[in-house]
């Protein structure tokens, strides 16, 4: 069994903290997915090196691993350029995932060409393109993705208020390769249901490893 089938039909939880969030500490995301893993999950997406080492140490379970960089005022940030790869690909994770969308990438390359690279200087690595559209995920799997994943679905321009799920059935229903239900999804209920309409697998974040997140729901929904 390889890597990625030890998560398929399962829950893989996202464990990051960003500069400006209270739990952002390599450390504490090590206990976070230490948590995830007693909680029941099989996989952790992280990013940066730094945490990836520290989930390591406390757990063996498949990584997705990202590295989230801004470049000046460019939008693309999640795994922008091949310097971002190459370091994941250094530190070794599972699967490494990056901006597949349409947007201009910071240092003008396309993500043909990107993929073309990547893919000849790691050939036994997987990638997964985090799209926001169908035809972001017809592209991805063209140029030669093996994994599609909804995370931007409702976070560029171009896709906001979209519906995750509904996104999520149609990129499923568009594309040969695994779809792993990402972004937005943030109750089990949603989660049963990605799964249902054919996910890989789903990935949970805020809903999960965001306390801040989740207090502000409670107060919000207290305070109407």
């Amino acid at each position: 069994m390889n890597r990625l089938e030890k998560v398929k039909g399962k829950l893989i939880v996202s464990c990051q903290a960003l500069e400006d969030e209270p739990l952002h500490s390599s450390f504490i995301m090590g206990r976070m997915a230490y948590a995830a893993l007693t909680g029941g999950a099989s996989g952790i997406r992280a990013n940066t090196v730094s945490d990836i080492q520290e989930i390591k140490k406390n757990v063996e379970l498949p990584i997705i691993g990202i590295i989230k960089k801004q470049y000046g005022d460019n939008q693309v940030y999640i795994t922008p350029t091949m310097n971002e790869i190459d370091a994941l690909a250094v530190e070794g994770v599972d699967i490494i995932a990056l901006d597949g969308t349409k947007r201009e990438r910071p240092d003008g390359n396309t993500l043909e060409n990107l993929m073309k690279e990547a893919k000849r200087k790691y050939p036994n690595q997987l990638f997964m393109a985090d799209i926001s559209s169908v035809e972001e995920a017809i592209e991805a799997e063209r140029v030669g993705f093996d994994i599609v994943g909804t995370t931007l679905v409702g976070y560029t321009e171009y896709t906001k208020g979209n519906d995750p799920l509904a996104e999520l059935e149609k990129v499923i229903k568009a594309v040969k390769v695994p779809v792993i239900g990402e972004g937005n999804i943030d109750t089990p209920i949603k989660a049963k249901k990605a799964l249902e309409i054919g996910a890989y697998a789903v990935v949970v974040g805020g809903a999960i490893t965001r306390p801040q997140q989740i207090t502000k729901k409670f107060v919000t929904e207290m305070e109407k």
